[in-house]
């Protein structure tokens, strides 16, 4: 997961110690982690997606589609997510999952500083 942090230099870039503590899942393609989601549930019907990131050389190959698509299955409720202001190829992809635009967080993200964009999804 660290690897792909550093070969995504536009997602978020956690200490992955920190992720123990959350829920992950993990795309396995060609015996390796490819892609990852990570998650957290702030209440029963509310969770927040700390990460999603693939690969550079395995995008555009379904692998974060998948990925978000089994953190949907059979949740019901609000999921958040924030993303950095400059990142319009993750962007575009919620919103075309469904995501919208909620709020913006200045200087949210560090080196480089930036804004986010609060994106929620919502389903019945």
């Amino acid at each position: 997961m660290d690897a792909i942090q550093r070969a995504c230099p536009e997602a978020a870039h956690w200490n992955v110690v920190e992720y123990l503590g959350q829920e992950f899942q993990v795309a396995i393609v060609e015996n390796r982690v490819g892609g990852f989601i990570v998650t957290r549930t702030v209440a029963d019907d509310e969770r927040e997606i700390l990460n999603l990131a693939v690969m550079p050389e395995l995008r555009r190959k379904g692998i974060a589609k998948a990925l978000l698509q089994r953190c949907l299955s059979g949740f019901t409720g609000s999921l958040f997510l924030e993303v950095r202001v400059s990142n319009e190829a993750a962007t575009q992809f919620y919103k075309h999952h469904n995501f919208h635009e909620v709020s913006r967080r200045a200087n949210y993200y560090q080196n480089p500083d930036e804004s986010a964009i609060v994106m929620k999804f919502h389903s019945c």
